[in-house]
């Protein structure tokens, strides 16, 4: 198996950063639209994501396959190549996560998507709150999910 490694993101990731993002996106959330064009994601992950926020990625043999996000307390990004899904990258993520925010975490998640739902449960993750959309720039319902330690 080839080796994945976790890495904080550089100033020079941000751009596979950004096509990770659009091409996990795009498998995953065929229903939803998004609000912003590619050139758009790749300027915010350039002068936003990867500069202000704490961001990781998954690299294999230099090339970027995943990357995760952290603003404060939220796991405000997770997303995966679609070809390297399924590979134990998520898991290693989110018990990244943990160990970085030992006090809790909340994300928030389409409610159409219910493989992230099963993902997050199963990490501990528990649905706190369901909204019918008007707060996210999709105008997509959504649902937030909180991990404390030791369990709700």
């Amino acid at each position: 198996m080839t080796a994945v490694a976790l890495r904080g993101a550089l100033p020079t990731d941000a751009g596979a950063a950004a096509d990770v993002w659009l091409r996990s996106f795009a498998a995953a959330l065929p229903t939803v639209v998004r609000p912003r064009s590619d050139d758009d994601v790749r300027t915010y992950f350039r002068e936003v994501v990867v500069l202000l926020r704490e961001t990781w990625v998954a690299e294999v043999a230099d090339r970027v396959v995943g990357l995760m996000v952290l603003d404060g307390d939220v796991l405000s990004q997770l997303y995966l190549d679609p070809d390297w899904r399924g590979r134990g990258i998520g898991d290693r993520f989110v018990e990244l996560a943990k160990r970085c925010r030992p006090q809790g975490l909340s994300l928030w998640t389409f409610q159409v998507n219910n493989p992230a739902h099963r993902f997050y449960e199963r990490h501990g993750f528990v649905a706190v709150e369901y909204t019918d959309g008007s707060g996210n720039e999709e105008r997509e319902p959504d649902v937030r999910y909180v991990w404390l330690p030791g369990g709700h």
